[in-house]
């Protein structure tokens, strides 16, 4: 017998596991054999599912995707593709306020078309854009704010982790997942620059005022920025060459994804090989080639394992009835369809500043994934939402993963942190803006996968 005190116990264990430190895949497997015990009352009934689940999860053919995606970023990162975009957003924003900035943004939209984390375009834009904004008069705050800021598109643009895992925990299709991103983070993308644009005009002294090579005219002039000659910039030729097959790698693998050419993880070996061999045309050494495949190893590992604890989770959720129990809970409270979203929403935003992404995922979507579905929401568009909520937490105290990853990933010493984390504050309300929007307008994540 299984009932509402045992459905507590399960949850309240789990919720004790994480928040005392436990490793969330160990809390998940734990609870999860707990939650099975306490319905079967028979130990070798435990191992036996527990081993089924494992070996099914395992065998998946589309938890390659992740291991694969992970590698096609990484080579481009290293080989200095990210550096190169960076260099070449930056040539064709002269006319704008806030150039580098801007050029920040821009290049981090692109890459996070090759890779599905934001902490490495955290990392690699800590390194690249930090030091030429600083050399150019920019505020420290801005600075670091903008790169925090920009890194979460990552998560947002295709191919991101959290999609995939998603995607595998509701057997959504991960291409139309892919594809109801692609809207949402451009205009993410665009209200970032919008914002940094808006921001250097009103206040030049934020974008370096009137020193380095960008010099800002004043408020309402027709050109917002004049420029000193550049004597040290990098032939155009081989940054547009660079730039094009990145941009021609993302095309075929995203492309061939979304037409149908290709699953998920086809596309995703296609993209690992590709990246590879542009990594081989710009130099990258055997023993980055090796560095590269053992961090993605060290990385995707640990997730292959917290996705099959979190089926295994899920599936005990399921098996208990407590999924059903919370959809009744929350419905028969009487809240509207747009008031439970918003309870959601709020659980999202606490969670956020106490445990990372991915957890997040793992401990909400199995239980209000279906509670959406019954209200009517789009799986799709809820999925996007979901994703952008949890975003948010990247950059919110005290574990704002982001933040922690740029203060050390900056050349500069003793940044502090709550310099970074006041940086990202207009960030995390763009962010906000953009979940309001796709709240009032689902169609914005669900337009593309409708055609």
């Amino acid at each position: 017998m299984f009932g509402h005190s045992e459905m507590i116990l399960v949850i309240v264990v789990l919720l004790a596991l994480v928040f005392a430190g436990v490793h969330i895949a160990i809390a998940l497997g734990v609870t999860a054999a707990i939650g099975i015990y306490l319905m079967l009352g028979d130990i070798d009934v435990v191992r036996t599912f527990v081993a089924n689940t494992a070996y099914e999860a395992l065998r998946d053919y589309v938890f390659a995707v992740i291991p694969l995606f992970m590698l096609m970023g990484d080579f481009l990162a290293k080989c200095g593709a990210a550096s190169d975009l960076y260099t070449l957003a930056n040539r064709f924003s002269r006319w704008l306020p806030g150039r580098l900035a801007v050029a920040t943004i821009i290049s981090n939209a692109i890459f996070a078309f090759v890779t599905g984390v934001s902490i490495a375009a955290a990392a690699a834009f800590s390194r690249i854009a930090y030091p030429e904004m600083r050399r150019f008069g920019y505020d420290r705050s801005f600075s670091l704010g903008c790169i925090a800021g920009s890194s979460c598109l990552g998560m947002l643009i295709p191919p991101s982790v959290l999609m995939i895992v998603w995607g595998v925990l509701t057997e959504l299709s991960i291409g139309k997942l892919f594809l109801a991103g692609v809207l949402p983070g451009l205009l993410l993308a665009t209200a970032f620059c919008a914002y940094v644009v808006v921001a250097a005009m009103l206040n030049p002294a934020l974008v370096g005022g009137a020193g380095g090579r960008v010099q800002a005219a004043p408020l309402g002039a027709a050109v917002a920025t004049r420029h000193l000659p550049d004597t040290d910039e990098p032939p155009l030729g081989p940054l547009i060459v660079s730039t094009a097959l990145v941009l021609t790698l993302i095309a075929g693998v995203l492309g061939s994804i979304w037409l149908g050419l290709c699953t998920p993880t086809e596309g995703a070996g296609v993209g690992a090989v590709g990246a590879l061999v542009l990594a081989l045309i710009k130099g990258i050494t055997l023993r980055e080639i090796w560095q590269v495949v053992l961090n993605v190893g060290r990385t995707s590992g640990p997730l292959l394992l917290l996705l099959f604890c979190a089926q295994l989770y899920s599936r005990v959720l399921s098996m208990t009835g407590f999924t059903e129990t919370a959809k009744n809970f929350l419905l028969g409270t009487g809240l509207e369809a747009t008031g439970i979203l918003v309870v959601m929403l709020l659980i999202w935003f606490v969670l956020g500043c106490l445990i990372d992404s991915i957890s997040i995922i793992l401990l909400t979507v199995p239980i209000f994934a279906p509670i959406a579905a019954t209200l009517g929401i789009d799986p799709l568009a809820f999925a996007i939402i979901g994703i952008l909520a949890i975003e948010t937490g990247l950059l919110t105290p005290p574990f704002g993963i982001l933040v922690f990853t740029v203060k050390a990933a900056v050349p500069e010493p003793n940044v502090p942190l709550a310099e970074i984390f006041r940086g990202a504050i207009p960030y995390w309300f763009i962010l906000f803006g953009v979940i309001l929007l796709l709240v009032l307008f689902p169609q914005i994540a669900t337009f593309l996968p409708s055609l």
